[in-house]
């Protein structure tokens, strides 16, 4: 490719089209920023920027307050002894993994984890064994599972799993599974537990030690409303020393993190948003309540909500007979939801998808909501009567 003039006109600013619409995507609901939180993109934007302050140790910067926001708001927020910041979720939980785990050993998941949780396994060499879940319409992960698999680990093996892991919620139907029985079971094997909270650190109340996690993720795009990549890692002081070692040759580095932290407009905008962060997780139970209102609505126009019932959480996955039979016939296919929703302002479903989807109600507002349930019962009556 040769970088002429003409070429070059493809890059530069591209405008970003559905940034004022009504975003029900599970990716984006909770990681829309804060109004600070753009201010900071602006003012932090410029490569690492954060690192002109720091004298070694990018966690340590006390100006702007990096180190009172890892060090002391972020374990009492999570309510854990130990905290960093990583580029994501997954990074958090490769971190622990190949600190915690020798290559070959087992580790036990849940089969709804993300599959950046087995990646991340993986990639440290791992061997993975699944705890299953319910059939439809629950799908909720067994609990008991967790005995069961870790047990025909040390039958297989001679040896108990090097680590747990629960998805909390899971991604696909955003159940909140029995974490505290889970982490009962694991120690009883005495095996750590580590909860992947992606969508639920930044949402609604989080407490690891209550919870008995050893391991806590969270992602600050998914759900902290902080520009990404950025995740956090709490961790319990018993494993602080193993999940944070410092390199042989560089001791101010802790290796795997690669010797710093984030640096730069993700951190900042973190810090941003989290006064709004930590109040809205106060408000979590209002959040049920529209996630609640709004799968009624869709039940009334036949589109079933699958999972925990009644649900606990804003992440939702519905089966929608009515759109597949449409997409059969309309013009679009089975793209005609997509567009429709499109024209009507409406992000967040996957174009091409009908007869399956999943959506997010954080921080839509009722109001909305009630308008996108309108829509959806409008485009139902628009090519029933076509």
């Amino acid at each position: 490719m040769a970088l002429d003039d003409a070429a070059l006109q493809k890059f530069g600013f591209i405008p970003r089209e559905p940034k004022d619409a009504i975003n029900i995507d599970p990716l984006q609901t909770g990681g829309i920023l804060t109004e600070e939180a753009r201010r900071a993109l602006l003012e932090w934007g410029d490569g690492y920027s954060v690192c002109d302050f720091c004298g070694g140790v990018l966690d340590l910067i006390k100006k702007p307050p990096i180190e009172e926001f890892v060090h002391s708001a972020l374990p009492e927020f999570l309510n854990i002894d130990v905290v960093r910041v990583t580029h994501g979720a997954r990074e958090s939980k490769f971190a622990v993994m190949h600190s915690m785990a020798k290559e070959g050993d087992y580790i036990v998941m849940d089969k709804l984890a993300h599959y950046s949780s087995f990646v991340a396994a993986q990639r440290a060499r791992l061997n993975v064994r699944t705890v299953p879940h319910s059939e439809a319409p629950g799908y909720m992960t067994y609990v008991e599972g967790y005995a069961t698999a870790i047990e025909e680990v040390i039958r297989d093996t001679g040896k108990a799993p090097a680590l747990a892991q629960v998805t909390y919620p899971d991604g696909n139907y955003g159940n909140l599974t029995d974490v505290k029985r889970i982490s009962d079971i694991c120690h009883s094997y005495d095996v750590p537990l580590m909860v992947n909270g992606a969508y639920s650190v930044g949402k609604m109340p989080v407490d690891a030690k209550a919870m008995g996690a050893d391991f806590i993720v969270g992602s600050g795009h998914k759900s902290m409303a902080s520009s990404g990549p950025i995740g956090v890692l709490g961790v319990k002081e018993d494993y602080a020393g193993i999940v944070f070692g410092k390199s042989p040759t560089h001791p101010a580095k802790e290796i795997e993190l690669l010797g710093c932290s984030v640096r730069g407009a993700p951190i900042m905008t973190m810090i941003a948003s989290f006064p709004q962060v930590v109040q809205r997780t106060r408000n979590w139970y209002n959040e049920v309540a529209d996630a609640r209102w709004f799968s009624s609505r869709l039940a009334d126009l036949g589109i079933v909500q699958k999972g925990e019932m009644p649900h606990n959480h804003d992440l939702m996955f519905f089966e929608a007979p009515v759109f597949y039979e449409i997409s059969q016939t309309a013009k679009k296919g089975r793209y005609f939801l997509y567009r429709e929703l499109k024209e009507r302002n409406i992000h967040g479903i996957k174009s091409g998808l009908t007869k399956y989807f999943k959506l997010s109600t954080y921080q839509v507002g009722r109001d909305n909501l009630k308008y996108v349930a309108d829509s959806f019962e409008e485009i139902i009556e628009k090519h029933r009567t076509a």
